[in-house]
C-alpha cells in the first residue's frame, strides 16, 4: 500500500490528529497558544515601547550664520540631547544638506542689522520630522526675539501630502517577499532548491513591484509616474526578503515566519524613517536604519521621487548585500549534510502527489497549491497596499462637528451660518448655550472643537478642543480657525480641554492597545484553523477561546502599563474590555476560518484591519479620510476598542457603553453563525460526508518537504 495512502487512512487515532499520541498532543497545542502570543507581544511590545513618547535624540540641524552669535545659537542647540547642530556659511549649503537628508531642518538667522529669522524644513522627509524640527528650532528665535517664517525646500507632491507613499510601497515590498515563503513550505516546498526558486522569484519580485506602483500609482493616485523606479527598487527589496526568508526557511522551517515578521516588519517600521523619525527613536533603531530591507527601500523610494536621487547609491547597496548574503549562505545550506531538507516538513519524493494548500485545509493538487501559493501572498499585498493608500494619501478635512457659543443667540446663529457657508463640506457647525455645554460635548466626542465668541470687543475668541480625542483633528482644526480668525483681526486663544498624557505625547496608545485586542482575536483562529484543524466543533475550541481571550488581555495589560508603562490606571475595566473584545473578535473570524479555511482570514484582515484603522481615529482623524470610513466607525470593532481604550484613558468612561454593544454584537453574531456551522458539520458527518470519520480534509496529513 502507498504510503501516503496509510497516513490519510490512518487521520484520526481516538479524535487526535495523524500519529499524535498524548505528549505530542500537548505540544501542539501548546505550539496553537505560544504562535500567536509571540506574534502578537513582537509586534505590540515594540510599537507602544518606541512610539508611545517619542522624544528627538541628536536630530541633526543647521544653522545658517556666521560670527558670535551663530555659534551661540549653534551651541544652545548641542547643549542638550535632542539636536546636533552645524554651522553652515550660506542657505544654499543648508539645502543642499536638507536635499541629501543629512540635515532634518536648519534655521537660517538674520542678516546683520534684522530681525527675521527662516526655519527650512523638507516635509518630503516625513511630515513628523517636520513637525519636530520646527519645535525645535522656533524657541531659539523667540528667544533671541527673532520673528521666524517657515520655507519648505522639499514639498510633498499633492497626490501624497501625507507622504505615505513609500512607507506602504515598501511594506508592500516586505510582504511580497516574506509571506509567500510561509506558503510554498507546506504547499510546495520542492519549488525552495535554488534553481527553481530564483527564477520564481525574479518573476514574482518584477510582478508584485508593477502591482504596488499600479496600486499607488494610476488607481490611488499618490505617485506620478516613477514605474522603473518602483520596479527596480521593488525588484530588489522583494529579493533581498525573499531570499533571506528562504535561508530562515531551510535553517528552522515553518517557525521561520516569527524571526522573518520580526525583521522584515516589527523592528522595520520603527527603524524604517517613514511614519516617524528615526532621530526620534531608541539608538538601537537607528543603527537598524542603516542595515535592515524596509528602511533601506523607502528610503531608495523617497531618494528618486522627492530628492533627485541623492543618497540612493547606500540604500541600493543594503539591498544587494541581503541579496548578495542570503544567496551563498543558501547555497551553502544546500550543500551541506541536510540538503535541502526542511526542519518540521517530512521529505517527499513526488512533488505531484496532493498535499494541502494552506495549513490545515485539504489535500490539493500541484496546480492549486502553486495557485494558492501567488494568490494568497498576492490578496494581503493588495489588502493591505490598496485600503491604506487609499485611505491616508491625502487627508482632507470634511464634515468637522463643530458648535459655536456667543453672548447672544443670534450672534451664534449667524456665526454658524457664515462657517457653513465659508466652509461647506469642510465643517458642519451648530450651535452651544454655553461654554459647558460646548466642552461637554468635545469630552464625549460628539463633536471637534468649540469656537467661543468674544464677550467684549477687546477680549480674544477662543477655540476648545482635546488633543487626546485625536491629536491630528486637532491640528486641523486649529488651522482652520487661525486663519478665519486672523483675517478678522481677532485674537484667538487654543485650549486643549483634554491634553494627552507625557507617556502618550502622539496620542497612538489607544490605537495600539485597540489593534493588540483585535489581532489577538484574529490570529488565534488562524493558527487554529492551521494547526489543529482537528479541533472542529464549537464545545471544543469555546474553552480554549475563553483561556486565551482572558489570559492575552492580562498579558497585554501588564505588558503596556506594568512593563512598558504607556497606559496607566483602569487595570480591571481594560483586562475585561479586552477579554471581551478577542473573544468576540475570535468568534467572528471562527465564521470564515471554520467555512472557507486559511482564506477566511483575509476578508477578516481587510474588515477588522485595513477598513478598521482609517475607521477608527487612532491615528488619523476620521474627519481626514475619506467619508466612507465615517459610517464604519459605528460598527467596526476596531473603532469601538480605540474609543474604549481611549475614553478610560482620558474621557471618565464616557461612551464605553456604546462600544461595548459593538463588540458584543460582533461576538453574539459570531456566536450564533459558529452554532449553525456546528449543525452543518454534524449533518455532513451523519449523512457520511467528508466529516465523517476520517477524511484528509477534516485532517490534512503530514505535507512532504522536497522532492529530491
Amino acid at each position: 500500500m502507498d504510503t501516503e495512502a496509510v497516513i490519510e487512512a490512518a487521520d484520526v487515532v481516538d479524535g487526535r490528529p495523524p500519529g499524535a499520541d498524548r505528549k505530542e498532543q500537548i505540544i501542539r497545542m501548546v505550539a496553537l497558544f505560544v504562535m500567536p502570543f509571540l506574534m502578537v507581544t513582537m509586534m505590540f511590545a515594540t510599537y507602544m515601547s518606541t512610539m508611545h513618547s517619542p522624544h528627538p535624540r541628536d536630530m541633526p540641524v543647521a544653522v545658517v550664520g556666521s560670527g558670535a552669535t551663530a555659534q551661540a545659537v549653534v551651541d544652545g542647540l548641542n547643549a542638550g540631547d535632542s539636536t546636533e547642530a552645524t554651522l553652515v556659511a550660506t542657505r544654499d549649503d543648508a539645502v543642499g544638506l536638507l536635499h541629501d537628508q543629512d540635515a532634518a531642518g536648519a534655521l537660517v538667522l538674520p542678516a546683520d542689522g534684522g530681525a527675521s529669522a527662516t526655519i527650512l524644513t523638507a516635509s518630503a522627509a516625513g511630515a513628523s520630522q517636520n513637525a519636530t524640527v520646527q519645535q525645535l528650532l522656533a524657541p531659539v528665535a523667540v528667544q533671541n526675539s527673532w520673528q521666524t517664517a517657515t520655507e519648505d525646500v522639499a514639498p510633498l507632491p499633492s497626490g501624497d501630502s501625507a507622504g505615505i507613499a513609500v512607507l506602504f510601497a515598501a511594506m508592500g515590498m516586505m510582504l511580497a517577499g516574506y509571506v509567500p515563503l510561509s506558503i510554498m513550505v507546506m504547499g510546495v516546498p520542492h519549488l525552495l532548491r535554488l534553481r527553481r526558486f530564483l527564477p520564481v522569484l525574479a518573476g514574482w519580485s518584477a510582478l508584485t513591484s508593477s502591482i504596488i506602483w499600479l496600486i499607488l500609482g494610476p488607481v490611488v493616485g499618490a505617485v506620478e509616474g516613477h514605474y522603473l523606479t518602483f520596479l527596480g527598487v521593488g525588484m530588489l527589496a522583494t529579493a533581498a526578503v525573499g531570499l533571506a526568508q528562504l535561508l530562515l526557511s531551510k535553517l528552522i522551517g515553518p517557525l521561520a515566519v516569527l524571526p522573518g515578521m520580526l525583521l522584515w516588519v516589527v523592528f522595520g517600521m520603527p527603524a524604517s524613517n517613514l511614519a516617524l523619525s528615526v532621530h526620534n527613536m531608541p539608538g538601537f533603531f537607528q543603527f537598524l536604519h542603516g542595515v535592515l530591507p524596509l528602511p533601506a527601500a523607502g528610503e531608495a523610494l523617497r531618494s528618486v521621487l522627492y530628492f533627485d536621487g541623492n543618497g540612493l547609491g547606500t540604500h541600493l547597496i543594503v539591498l544587494a548585500v541581503w541579496i548578495v548574503a542570503a544567496l551563498a549562505l543558501c547555497l551553502l545550506k544546500e550543500r551541506s549534510a541536510s540538503g535541502n531538507m526542511i526542519p518540521g516538513v517530512p521529505p517527499i519524493t513526488d512533488p505531484d502527489s496532493k498535499a494541502p494548500a494552506l495549513a490545515g485545509g485539504p489535500a490539493r493538487s500541484k496546480r492549486f497549491r502553486y495557485v494558492a501559493a501567488a494568490g494568497f501572498p498576492l490578496a494581503i499585498l493588495v489588502v493591505v497596499v490598496g485600503a491604506m493608500g487609499f485611505s491616508m494619501h491625502k487627508p482632507q478635512p470634511h464634515d468637522i462637528p463643530v458648535v459655536v457659543v456667543a453672548a447672544a443667540p443670534g450672534q451664534a446663529q449667524q456665526t454658524a451660518a457664515g462657517l457653513n457657508a465659508q466652509l461647506d463640506g469642510i465643517l458642519d457647525v451648530t450651535v452651544a448655550d454655553t461654554v459647558d455645554e460646548a466642552t461637554e460635548q468635545i469630552r464625549s466626542r460628539d463633536v471637534v472643537a468649540a469656537f467661543v465668541l468674544p464677550s467684549a470687543p477687546d477680549n480674544p475668541a477662543t477655540l476648545y478642543s482635546a488633543s487626546a480625542a485625536n491629536a491630528s483633528q486637532q491640528s486641523a482644526i486649529r488651522a482652520i480657525f487661525q486663519p478665519i480668525t486672523a483675517a478678522q483681526g481677532l485674537p484667538l486663544t487654543l485650549t486643549d480641554v483634554q491634553p494627552l498624557s507625557e507617556t502618550d505625547t502622539g496620542g497612538s496608545n489607544s490605537m495600539y492597545v485597540g489593534m493588540s485586542w483585535i489581532m489577538a482575536g484574529f490570529l488565534f483562529l488562524a493558527v487554529l484553523r492551521g494547526g489543529a484543524p482537528h479541533v472542529r466543533r464549537l464545545p471544543q475550541f469555546l474553552p480554549l477561546l475563553g483561556g486565551w481571550a482572558i489570559g492575552m488581555s492580562v498579558w497585554l495589560w501588564f505588558l503596556f502599563d506594568v512593563l512598558i508603562g504607556a497606559i496607566t490606571g483602569n487595570a480591571l475595566e481594560m483586562i475585561a474590555y479586552g477579554a471581551l473584545t478577542i473573544f468576540s473578535v475570535s468568534l467572528a473570524t471562527g465564521v470564515l476560518t471554520r467555512t472557507v479555511g486559511l482564506a477566511g482570514i483575509i476578508p477578516m484582515m481587510l474588515v477588522l484591519m485595513m477598513a478598521g484603522v482609517p475607521a477608527s481615529g487612532g491615528g488619523m482623524s476620521v474627519y481626514l479620510v475619506p467619508e466612507v470610513f465615517r459610517p464604519l466607525q459605528d460598527v467596526l470593532p476596531l473603532p469601538a476598542a480605540v474609543d474604549i481604550a481611549r475614553s478610560l484613558r482620558y474621557f471618565d468612561g464616557v461612551g464605553v457603553g456604546q462600544n461595548l454593544l459593538v463588540i458584543a454584537i460582533w461576538g453574539a453574531v459570531g456566536l450564533v453563525l459558529n452554532l449553525v456551522i456546528d449543525r452543518w458539520l454534524k449533518r455532513r458527518s451523519d449523512s457520511g460526508g467528508p466529516d465523517a470519520g476520517t477524511t484528509p480534509e477534516a485532517h490534512p496529513r503530514l505535507v512532504p518537504a522536497e522532492a529530491h
